[in-house]
């Protein structure tokens, strides 16, 4: 059950943030004087893995608009999921916590109702923000998503391109753009703070067609097509043979034939991999201009990030799933424009599970007892917080035997053991 506490902050929140802009508006020189409370928009990529941006260091992949936002904003260097799957991990980015945890993952039950309701979706609706949703739900939840979101318009892949009634395709992350901007433009004339989760399909693979795993948004076109695709890193037969025997079976091998394992097909789904990613990018734009042309721009905070990393093909493995920095290490680019000070990269650890709980903060909103996560808004405004994690704690309880194999870990800043 929710404490009292917790419903004396939903009727007051207004006045406590109000409070606390003057308190930012007097005492620091960084912060421009705002009486609102911030939209939010959260913006979640698929199996896309921290050094696939140009921002980055990337030399291929085209981001121009995660790049502008990591410029205007910060980008955390070092940002991990504690669970290297896509329905643990997004279930730990709604609720601050660790899969054993909230015990949610394929195969299980579905996240249960008293964790739906201290998720951050919930709780900044409880305090008066009108929650939205579209994309790529993939978690199961006792109850409706109409208790986390005011708008809930989820999309699947399987096709990524959908016929529309005038008979042309769409893609599905373009389609995700469409209703994400639909839902801001009917922001425009509001005073209601909201906070939208746009979540992609993007880029995981289309696991059904082993012809074409990753299918380009029209709007990439053929940007990488001529583009001469370098052989993977770590990909010395010498590296995947000194694995033990039953790292050298299962899922990620198998699919490793699917994808990788000739010149030819590495070439062709890389490309196909980065043009995903580009589509995804140009959706980050189209969000940001329909901030600015609403006027919505000067009080939003975005947020991006990936819900997992990727092989692709290092190591002799495909997907994800395990405790390699390649599975384990996703993306973080954070924009809050009340925060007048420099652009910043930042070196500290940072989690998929401090995800909430930096959400509800910037919103002002009292983080739930569940919550095992840290809050980064002090690192997102510059300043230094002492005694920040050294290490994390990673598992996937997800156990297919023969096929995903079951682990637990500590990821320090030099090992993973």
């Amino acid at each position: 059950m929710l404490n009292l506490s917790y419903f004396v902050v939903g009727f007051c929140i207004r006045s406590m943030c109000i409070a606390l802009s003057s308190f930012f508006c007097l005492n620091s020189s960084l912060f421009a004087c705002n009486d609102d409370l911030p939209n939010i928009v959260f913006i979640l990529s698929d199996d896309h893995r921290w050094d696939q941006m140009g921002c980055a260091g990337h030399e291929i992949v085209r981001t121009p608009n995660i790049d502008r936002l990591a410029a205007d904003g910060v980008r955390f260097k070092n940002m991990f999921v504690t669970t290297s799957i896509c329905a643990a991990s997004r279930a730990s980015i709604f609720t601050g916590m660790y899969e054993r945890g909230h015990r949610f993952t394929f195969g299980t039950k579905p996240l249960a109702k008293t964790l739906v309701d201290s998720s951050y979706p919930v709780l900044l609706k409880n305090a008066g923000y009108r929650t939205g949703f579209v994309g790529k739900f993939g978690v199961k939840i006792q109850g409706e998503p109409s208790s986390m979101f005011d708008v809930f318009k989820p999309l699947s892949r399987s096709p990524y391109f959908k016929k529309q009634p005038n008979g042309s395709l769409r893609h599905v992350t373009q389609l995700t753009g469409d209703r994400a901007l639909e839902f801001l433009e009917n922001q425009k004339d509001s005073d209601q703070p909201f906070c939208l989760s746009v979540s992609f399909n993007a880029p995981h693979a289309e696991d059904g067609d082993k012809r074409n795993h990753f299918p380009v948004p029209n709007v990439v076109g053929d940007l990488y097509s001529s583009i001469d695709v370098p052989k993977a890193r770590l990909s010395d037969q010498k590296i995947f043979a000194a694995h033990p025997d039953f790292f050298k079976t299962g899922m990620h091998v198998e699919r490793f034939g699917w994808r990788w394992d000739t010149p030819q097909k590495f070439a062709k789904n890389m490309r196909g991999y980065w043009g995903m990613i580009s589509g995804v990018d140009h959706v980050v734009g189209r969000i940001r201009d329909k901030l600015k042309s609403t006027g919505l721009a000067d009080n939003t905070i975005v947020i991006f990030t990936g819900d997992n990393g990727y092989y692709l093909g290092q190591r002799g493995f495909a997907g994800k799933w395990s405790h390699y920095e390649e599975s384990l290490r996703v993306p973080l680019v954070v924009f809050d424009p009340r925060y007048k000070g420099p652009s910043q990269v930042r070196d500290e650890m940072v989690l998929n599970v401090d995800v909430a709980p930096t959400i509800l903060q910037l919103a002002g909103v009292e983080l739930p007892k569940s919550n095992q996560g840290e809050s980064l808004r002090d690192l997102i405004h510059g300043e230094s917080v002492d005694n920040w994690r050294k290490e994390f704690f990673c598992e996937h309880l997800f156990h297919l035997p023969g096929r995903i194999p079951k682990y637990e870990g500590v990821r320090g800043n030099r090992w993973t053991y």
